[in-house]
């Protein structure tokens, strides 16, 4: 117990005291006779040690009285609560001869008010004293309710100074918040900025709202740095909570997904689970998100010797007491597939290698496709049924609903093929999981666009109403995990994956994001690649979905019969290396009808 610790309850004793004597004096018409001086005087130790131990009781002492805020108030009221309950009861046990009752309830009052003043006073001082010392001048961005958090951190930090706020809401314009004034819209962004003095404005609106595109379109026309706060899972990986670059995750993420965390405990913890293709985006972050739950073993496979050496190296940090195993080995070999669930025995199984380049296995590579995400999936959904798995997900893709490239419609035919697998395969639970596209995955289009950005541009947009939708990765892999632990045997699960984003819009956000504009930059239009839709659905045309326990998750329901296993099996070793490719395409139409390529 330091110093300053000892300050704060003797303060707060002698205020207690004071309280107590206001009390008697107020009772008596400001006038207090003799008699009643002696029986304050006498029942003040009564008083002193029930408050002490009151608002010992109530943790009233571990707060910092520089950032009392509203929790501090709630604890304190419960001490003062507790402190005038002990008093009032040691009081009438004691049966003090004429002790004036009414006492009992001014004092916990005035001893409230002189408490809180206290700290009230202190903090209102200490603020100021961290006023003087100026700061950067900020403007924060978002509407009050979303402002208050922010306004509150910046104001505790040395850093940064907060100026005004530009709220979205019109009605808000002309108040205040912790004596930050509201000046106006976020479109009016640059001019608050210049009106205050500011060079900087913080986001504080939730992950994905429109205020923070706005926002974006507004700093960066006036040149002005764009700075978000901290999500929360930042904050617990770093003891800072300053400000940060926003990101496109910032942009067009959205509220965290809520997982049943007891649930895939209790599927994972001292489980074996193994992951294909655990090196590409989305598989090693379901690693990363399947180490949290405690499992006996991880079992990595993916076929490239790089990126699985990459996510060794990464989990072996964050997880050293995690048991990992690391195999280079490629799905297509139904073999190998089976000795590695032979010797660990996953009880869970993720599949998600995969082809997924859409131009690529369009055109001299129809049959790469058809092997790895046909065969593949089929191998490993028959190796985690040799071994026993209680589980199999296999991730698929929006590509697959009514498709119109080979990628999408080897997909489809994946999905086709668990569930037959699952007809025939009862001790396993197998299921299928649809989503779209995911931010930074390898391949996709934010690192495309940001490699050509530091080229200097420009950026190659394939046409100005292409829309897609977009998750983070640890989203997508979130999310995937639920449905595998919901899921019942042949069900597919359709993600929500929130409102399509317009790729050109995407384009111009990351621009932005460079601190460039489109003077700088420029966007060219160069055509629909071969098998690329202009927008991607979720259901196909005769699917319907039920609902879920889970909000963002749905099952998709879809009539006709899964296709014979030994069927594809045959045509695929019977193809050759180098089949035709209408034959390819033709053979796939006999299996997914929706299947619709471009130009047919």
């Amino acid at each position: 117990m330091g110093k300053p610790f000892l300050a704060r309850v003797g303060i707060d004793m002698a205020l207690v005291l004071a309280a107590w004597w206001l009390a008697f004096w107020l009772r008596f018409n400001l006038e207090l006779l003799d008699p009643y001086r002696e029986l304050a005087l006498l029942s003040a130790p009564i008083c002193f040690l029930a408050f002490a131990a009151g608002l010992w009781l109530a943790r009233a002492y571990r707060h910092v009285w520089t950032f009392a805020g509203l929790q501090e108030l709630r604890q304190l009221v419960v001490g003062v609560l507790l402190g005038s309950t002990l008093t009032a009861a040691s009081v009438l046990m004691l049966r003090l001869p004429d002790f004036p009752r009414s006492v009992l309830v001014l004092h916990p009052v005035l001893a409230l008010l002189l408490l809180g003043g206290a700290r009230a006073t202190w903090r209102t001082v200490a603020e100021g004293r961290r006023g003087n010392h100026g700061g950067t001048p900020v403007v924060v961005v978002g509407a009050l309710q979303d402002a208050a958090a922010a306004v509150r951190t910046l104001k505790d930090s040395k850093r940064w100074r907060p100026v005004a706020i530009a709220s979205p809401i019109d009605a808000e314009t002309g108040r205040s918040l912790q004596d930050v004034p509201v000046k106006g819209d976020i479109a009016e962004l640059a001019d608050i900025c210049q009106l205050m003095g500011a060079t900087t404005a913080i986001i504080a609106s939730p992950p994905g709202s429109n205020d923070r595109r706005t926002a974006l379109l507004a700093a960066a026309d006036a040149r002005i740095t764009l700075l978000t706060m901290p999500r929360a899972d930042e904050w617990l990986r770093s003891e800072s909570a300053e400000p940060r670059k926003v990101e496109l995750e910032d942009l067009l993420g959205r509220v965290p997904v809520s997982l049943d965390v007891a649930g895939l405990s209790e599927l994972f913890a001292g489980q074996v689970v193994l992951v294909t293709g655990a090196g590409g985006s989305i598989g090693s972050e379901l690693c990363r998100q399947i180490a949290r739950f405690g499992v006996v073993r991880l079992v990595c496979v993916d076929a490239s010797e790089y990126a699985i050496y990459q996510l060794e190296q990464e989990l072996r940090q964050a997880h050293p007491q995690m048991h990992g195993a690391y195999y280079t080995a490629n799905v297509r070999e139904f073999d190998r597939l089976r000795a590695l669930c032979e010797k660990h025995r996953p009880a869970v199984v993720f599949h998600a290698a995969a082809y997924k380049h859409v131009p690529l296995m369009e055109e001299d590579n129809e049959i790469e496709a058809l092997r790895t995400n046909v065969a593949g999936t089929l191998n490993a959904a028959k190796a985690a049924a040799a071994c026993g798995a209680r589980r199999f997900v296999m991730i698929s893709t929006d590509k697959a609903v009514n498709p119109t490239n080979v990628m999408g419609a080897s997909k489809r035919l994946a999905e086709l093929l668990v569930q037959s697998v699952a007809a025939g395969e009862p001790g396993t639970q197998f299921v299928s999981v649809r989503f779209g596209n995911v931010l930074g995955s390898s391949g996709s289009v934010v690192p495309l666009f940001t490699t050509q950005i530091a080229r200097g541009g420009p950026l190659t947009v394939t046409h100005p109403d292409i829309v897609r939708y977009f998750m983070t990765i640890p989203e997508a892999a979130q999310l995937v995990l639920q449905a595998g632990l919901m899921g019942r045997s042949g069900q597919i699960f359709v993600l929500d994956m929130g409102e399509p984003v317009k790729i050109v819009d995407l384009a111009r956000m990351l621009i932005r994001l460079s601190g460039k504009t489109e003077q700088d930059i420029p966007i060219t239009y160069s055509g629909l690649r071969p098998g690329e839709k202009l927008y991607e659905e979720l259901m196909a045309n005769d699917e319907t979905t039920e609902p879920t326990p889970h909000a963002k998750l749905r099952i998709a329901k879809s009539s006709g019969a899964p296709p014979q296993v030994e069927n594809v099996t045959r045509w695929l070793a019977e193809a050759g290396p180098a089949p035709e490719p209408q034959a390819v395409r033709d053979w796939l139409r006999s299996y997914v009808p929706e299947y619709s390529p471009r130009g047919s």
